[in-house]
């Protein structure tokens, strides 16, 4: 006997945004190369430029582990984009702290990632941009905002280095 398997009564979000996420991530990474960055560098800098910050909530603000957090830096450091100080309020903790060439490098960067998001929404009717977007940020704030426990762990897909 030959079973046909189920069909499925709602789309896989879960294949659809794991899709979008690594193709969106493949063309900020392709974008970035013109500012010889990577999009985590990008994204490390843009937080760090925010407020006096901690590798270590930097780290977290950019989703980094800390051995990513601490090669990221170091390159940061490398490109003279940003360099490791004391933090004013607490001497014990260093923060990162942004250069001129590094702050240039995120008016750049943000200029980029804006491009590759618009050329992205255009692909969408003028009126479904919008809500769209409201209704992504709404999932990502509510029912998607936080992984739920389980007994078994769930590993994040793996992404590109770029």
């Amino acid at each position: 006997m030959t079973t046909s398997p189920p069909v499925r009564q709602i789309r896989d979000l879960s294949g659809l945004l794991d899709h979008a996420s690594h193709v969106l991530a493949t063309r900020m990474s392709a974008a970035f190369t013109e500012l010889g960055i990577t999009p985590r560098a990008y994204c490390v800098l843009f937080h760090a430029m925010e407020d006096e910050r901690t590798q270590i909530q930097l780290a977290e603000l950019a989703d980094l582990d800390k051995t990513t957090m601490v090669v990221t830096v170091d390159e940061l450091e490398k490109a003279g984009l940003a360099e490791r100080r004391p933090s004013a309020v607490d001497r014990r903790a260093r923060i990162i702290s942004v250069t001129e060439a590094g702050e240039r490098a995120v008016e750049q960067g943000t200029a980029i990632a804006d491009r590759v998001h618009r050329d992205v929404l255009e692909a969408l009717p003028e009126d479904e941009r919008t809500a769209f977007v409201a209704a992504l940020t709404r999932l990502v704030g509510g029912p998607l905002a936080e992984p739920v426990e389980s007994e078994r762990t769930v590993r994040r897909a793996r992404r590109s280095r770029g």
